[in-house]
């Protein structure tokens, strides 16, 4: 099983980035995909999830990310606009087989984290 992480970098408060996570496990179209930021203790919160319950955000996000997933392709992408200096952290895309799945230990399988970093 594996989640392979791409996208991220430095950009400037306003930019935009984009986040890929190719999944490559049988059945992924089944399950729910996300990505986390982990802040500087080490929790890791929910930034956005979709799955056949739908889109889900949070709230420090809504309005300005976008999530989206190509079953065709076993990947989900992470539209961020709009970055802001907060947003700067180490982004995870995770897998998780429980519906509405918000918080990281319901989800299963994890990505390498990705480095995003937002000026001021």
């Amino acid at each position: 099983v594996q989640l392979q992480a791409s996208g991220g970098g430095l950009v400037q408060a306003g930019g935009s980035l984009r986040l890929s996570c190719e999944a490559s496990f049988r059945g992924v179209s089944g399950w729910r995909l996300g990505y986390f930021r982990q802040d500087p203790d080490k929790t890791r919160r929910l930034v956005a999830a979709v799955g056949w319950t739908g889109t889900d955000y949070g709230d420090s996000v809504k309005g300005r990310f976008s999530i989206s997933r190509d079953n065709a392709k076993n990947t989900v992408y992470l539209q961020m606009n709009n970055l802001k200096p907060e947003d700067t952290g180490l982004y995870y895309c995770a897998a998780s087989r429980v519906a509405g799945a918000r918080l990281a230990g319901e989800y299963d399988y994890w990505g390498q984290g990705t480095q995003v970093t937002v000026s001021s």
